[in-house]
């Protein structure tokens, strides 16, 4: 019999040893940020996404091992157990098949079957099904009634039996919606599924999720149809095996089916489309929100934060190359005459005293005016860019108790306008402010689990975080929060020994594990030790110093060229080999000394800065524009072109080729060349396509 480890290394196609070397240091408190980039040789170079598989895989597997056991304990209490059923349960490679085989053995309400039983009808039930003997025609009607009634509930609980028909229901079943009768739809968010129907084995997770809000609210009714004369031809080719018992047990069998198989496990098929869809909605709001925190920043650029409005004016907030606040101000400039005169007097004036490098105006309400009233200004700023940020979620963070404690004088209006230019100078630090259902990334995330969903997007961040790292001594609490093994004890105690001036500081800082778990991740970008500023582990200052030495270098030159340029030459193999280090990790020693303080971002597309405005007006079918992908979805992604609505690009432009997931094409943040392929001036969309038009 197979050991859990080689189960799942069976199930992930890996090695035994890969696994067992995860669970022990997952067992040990390694947090699988940490495995994965600090303990390379011992899993095999296995990825955050795999190591969380192996953690997940582990964790079902202990709950159905628990539950084999207390099934097999019911079960042999009962003194019911056989060997065949123990093999059974053994061989059993889910929950809902252990509870598959537990089903007839449960302790059953009182139906007709039971009272059956209990009026002494069992044995008649047992020979009838037995089929060894001539059909009791004679018998009284009542008593095979009765009989009747056993049969069937053992029908139902017969797992080959309902095999069978969950096999056919899921080949053969359509899901089907209507609308109800009296169901109001005001903005017919339903229509598409007023009478509707797509294959169980074909439909798409959305629009099961879609499909079952609408039933939640009462617009749609939902059904699984199937054919059921050609279920029963099937199950009575199963069953009966007595021509003169036939009429009797197809009567039996029809009873079982409609009252009591064919209910549980439409139920049951529906539960699985559900969790199938949510996982599929959960995975693909891992993806966008994973791509929106790696997203390139502006580093080095200050910025003149404009967050739009027409009634209480627009938020304006100028920012330094860190994001410090330098001043702020509100200015109305779609009241009047007289009010745009003095906005742009004012907006002259901030331009003019600090010289931002861009202006970064959100994507809300009267984002499309003001774009034309800044397109305007900066023409006497040629050194000057904008670019369209997007406001999602900057409201609810200026409300927050954590924006107030950032900025407490600040009105809330205008903590907003710091979030929207942070976020494009920095966007990782100041999104993981920001609850990542508040970001419209997130396809029916309000239909999923919501544990599952936050447990997915806080391993989603927390891998963001510790790829990139961070500066220990400017990071914000909602960064470190993120940080390998940091807790808000060990956080409140690195903010209070501020400013670290070494990495061996943080020693007397963290508890030894702690320390062992962050300390890569956490940066000293001018401290006096100049490893401090890499994603070496400290572990390893050994091996990195020693290699240094052996080669005439000096750590204090790593950002000199020739530093650089002496590094390309050296082979990490042999060098691995000679000073008795892991390839892997000697590997990544030497990148790391040749791109000190690297980050993964800025290989990345940059924001598309801007000059001019585009309308709607301008645009014609066949146009070829640059944009940037803002979110996608299960049938396709809506891309920034400088309009006030993001353009579609159908699943269906997205390539010359099938598309079976947008997200195999396009990726939140990625810029991409998009051509028009159809405007609706009136609704005010536009329809693009990732492939050119055929000339």
């Amino acid at each position: 019999m197979q050991t859990m480890t080689q189960q799942i290394a069976g199930s992930m196609g890996l090695k035994e040893g890969q696994v067992a070397a995860v669970l022990e240091l997952l067992e040990g408190g390694a947090t699988i940020p940490f495995i994965a980039r600090y303990r390379k040789e011992v899993t095999g170079r296995l990825d955050e996404d795999q190591l969380r598989r192996i953690q997940q895989v582990h964790a079902y597997t202990l709950g159905l091992q628990a539950r084999k056991e207390s099934v097999r304990e019911l079960i042999g209490e009962k003194g019911l157990m056989t060997p065949e059923l123990d093999t059974a349960l053994k061989e059993a490679k889910t929950l809902a098949e252990v509870e598959e085989l537990y089903r007839p053995y449960k302790e059953k309400r009182k139906t007709k079957a039971t009272q059956a039983i209990a009026d002494g009808h069992g044995p008649l039930a047992d020979r009838i099904l037995a089929q060894d003997r001539p059909f009791p025609v004679d018998e009284d009607p009542a008593a095979l009634q009765a009989a009747g009634w056993i049969v069937a509930e053992k029908f139902s609980d017969d797992p080959k039996i309902r095999e069978t028909v969950k096999n056919f229901l899921e080949k053969t079943g359509v899901m089907e919606s209507k609308k109800k009768k009296d169901a109001v739809d005001e903005k017919g968010v339903y229509e598409m599924y007023y009478d509707f129907a797509d294959p169980v084995r074909k439909i798409p997770g959305h629009r099961v999720l879609a499909m079952e809000r609408g039933e939640k609210e009462k617009i749609l009714s939902i059904a699984l149809e199937f054919d059921y004369p050609a279920l029963e031809q099937r199950l009575a080719r199963q069953i009966i095996r007595r021509p003169d018992a036939a009429s009797w047990l197809s009567a039996v069998m029809h009873d079982a089916l409609v009252r009591l198989i064919v209910p549980s496990v439409r139920r049951q098929i529906r539960s699985e489309l559900r969790e199938k869809a949510c996982n599929a909605a959960i995975a693909g709001f891992s993806v966008n929100l994973e791509n929106m925190l790696m997203t390139r920043p502006l580093k080095g650029k200050s910025v003149l934060a404009w967050d739009p409005g027409y009634l209480h004016g627009c938020k304006l907030a100028m920012l330094d190359p860190s994001g410090n606040l330098l001043a702020t101000d509100v200015v109305y400039p779609f009241r009047g005459k007289g009010q745009e005169a003095q906005a742009i007097r004012r907006t002259r004036e901030l331009l003019t005293e600090y010289r931002p490098d861009v202006v970064v105006i959100g994507n809300g309400t009267a984002s499309r005016e003001s774009e034309a009233l800044v397109a305007d200004i900066i023409r006497e700023f040629p050194e000057i860019s904008y670019v369209i940020g997007s406001e999602a979620g900057a409201s609810v963070y200026s409300a927050s108790q954590l924006a107030k404690e950032e900025f407490p004088d600040l009105a809330v209006e205008t903590r907003s306008a710091v979030s929207i230019g942070r976020r494009v100078q920095d966007p990782l630090s100041e999104l993981v402010k920001i609850d990542p259902k508040s970001l419209g990334i997130g396809e029916y995330q309000h239909d999923v689990p919501q544990k599952q969903l936050k447990e997915a997007l806080d391993f989603v961040t927390d891998k963001a975080v510790n790829r990139v790292g961070t500066d220990v001594n400017t990071a914000s609490p909602s960064l470190l929060m993120h940080v390998s093994g940091l807790t808000k004890t060990q956080i409140a105690r690195i903010l209070r020994a501020r400013p670290i001036r070494t990495r061996t500081q943080l020693e007397s800082v963290l508890t030894p594990k702690a320390y062992e778990q962050a300390v890569g991740f956490l940066r000293i970008p001018d401290g006096v030790e100049p490893l401090d500023a890499t994603g070496i582990h400290p572990e390893s200052y050994g091996f990195a110093r020693q290699f240094l030495q052996d080669h005439g270098l000096d750590a204090a030159d790593m950002r000199s060229q020739a530093f650089r340029d002496s590094l390309k030459r050296i082979n990490p193999v042999q060098e691995a080999r000679r000073l008795g280090v892991g390839t892997d990790t000697m590997i990544d020693i030497i990148r790391e000394l040749r791109n000190p303080g690297l980050d993964p971002r800025d290989s990345l597309d940059a924001p598309v800065l801007k000059k001019d405005v585009l309308s709607i007006e301008d645009l014609v079918p066949g146009m070829e524009l640059q944009g940037t992908v803002r979110n996608v979805t299960s049938f396709g992604a809506f891309v920034d072109i400088g309009l006030h609505d993001d353009g579609l690009v159908h699943i269906s432009r997205m390539a010359d080729h099938f598309v079976k997931d947008p997200r195999e094409i396009a990726a939140t943040g990625q810029i991409v060349k998009v051509w028009v392929h159809n405007v609706d001036r009136k609704r005010g969309r536009v329809g693009l396509s990732l492939t050119a038009p055929k000339r």
